[in-house]
């Protein structure tokens, strides 16, 4: 599950910093295996996309685990206090081949 996000101010540290703080308590969401915050890398190729400000990359046991994870009181809190941060939210999932 690796969610990108586009900030509605993009200039603002402090707007940055907030959104970091809520993926952090995010973390705490007990269905995660494993989180990773990330950034746009200092790399430029015509592949790559640089264009959101936070990358959210999660792992998850199983598709149970990444259904009760969208619905934890956690999860809805976050989106409930920090969406009017961002402009946009892609989404892209994927399971093991």
């Amino acid at each position: 599950h690796h969610v990108y996000f586009w900030l509605k101010n993009p200039g603002s540290k402090e707007d940055y910093n907030k959104l970091l703080e809520g993926l952090q308590a995010l973390s705490k969401v007990g269905t995660i295996k494993m989180s990773h915050i990330g950034r746009p890398a200092d790399t430029n190729r015509d592949v790559i996309d640089r264009s959101y400000s936070v990358s959210w990359l999660l792992f998850f046991k199983n598709k149970e685990d990444q259904d009760k994870y969208q619905v934890d009181p956690i999860h809805l809190k976050f989106v409930e206090q920090y969406s009017y941060l961002w402009a946009k939210v892609t989404v892209y999932d994927s399971v093991d081949v």
